[in-house]
């Protein structure tokens, strides 16, 4: 069966996630299906690990078991820390950084 029929597309549902509250909305459009979020979709505040936003939106994610495709291009130019949470999201099954549209679908539809 062809799973892309059940991706949403954060863009065509005019997610983005700002602050923890976007999160839930986020997580409203998604259940049932999986999220592609391109980095147009994430806020300032998602690439400063300081402020906890990326580990809630991935942990939420996990916990209601919704597949994530995260694109980012090039996650070293949102710093070390970053790209270190990419690469070790590179592999995950359920939130997964990619850098490509077409690497989110590829795995999407594994």
């Amino acid at each position: 069966m062809n799973n892309l029929h059940k991706v949403v597309l954060a863009s065509d549902c005019g997610i983005f996630i700002s602050s923890y509250d976007d999160i839930s909305t986020a997580l409203g459009a998604s259940i049932g299906r999986r999220l592609i979020l391109s980095e147009a979709e994430l806020g300032p505040a998602f690439f400063d690990l300081r402020t906890g936003l990326a580990g809630e939106l991935i942990q939420k994610f996990v916990n209601y078991r919704i597949q994530t495709g995260i694109i980012i291009a090039t996650p070293e130019a949102h710093g070390e820390r970053f790209a270190e949470l990419a690469r070790e999201h590179a592999t995950h099954p359920m939130v997964r950084f990619v850098r490509s549209m077409a690497d989110a679908m590829k795995w999407m539809n594994e």
